[in-house]
């Protein structure tokens, strides 16, 4: 049972390979035939409607003590990026993937400071709005209480710093 199973199976496998390796060409008369063989010599282009899937490949024999030429020699297929393509890009995409994480890193850093720009603004604006004799300090180190003009600029310039970044 083993052995027919066997066989069949070879049968198949072979039948595959046959079948691949078909030609589909148009007669004279029009009829369609199907042969492993190519069309007869003379059969138009336009007639030949299927030719065979598989080819082998052509095997050039160098005589002995020649080296084959380029030309001759056989070419490797395309079978896709090579190493060196395939490093390439795998180069580029980390370097992608660097910039957008320094990027983010930068936003993250860019919100913080508002973050931190806001709360300075308002407690300064708190400050300014409390009612309270204000003071700064000149040059010189001493204390100098602010105007009431001072302090209404101060608290302009706060609301926009707040306005800015605070958002």
């Amino acid at each position: 049972m083993a052995r027919k199973t066997l066989l069949l199976a070879l049968l198949c496998l072979a039948m595959t390979g046959a079948a691949q390796a078909q030609w589909k060409w148009r007669d004279a008369k029009g009829n369609v035939q199907y042969s492993d063989m190519p069309p007869p010599s003379g059969t138009p282009e336009k007639d030949i409607l299927q030719r065979p899937v598989v080819t082998r490949p052509t095997i050039v024999v160098a005589p002995p003590g020649m080296q084959p030429s380029a030309a001759s020699a056989p070419r490797p297929a395309a079978s896709g990026p090579t190493k060196a393509e395939l490093e390439a890009a795998a180069r580029q995409k980390q370097e992608q993937d660097s910039q957008a994480a320094k990027q983010k890193d930068d936003e993250r850093r860019a919100a913080q400071q508002r973050r931190e720009n806001c709360s300075r603004a308002q407690a300064n604006l708190r400050d300014l709005q409390s009612g309270g004799r204000i003071t700064r300090t000149n040059e010189k180190g001493e204390r100098i209480y602010m105007e009431d003009a001072q302090i209404a600029a101060e608290v302009s310039r706060a609301r926009d710093l707040i306005t800015s970044e605070c958002r």
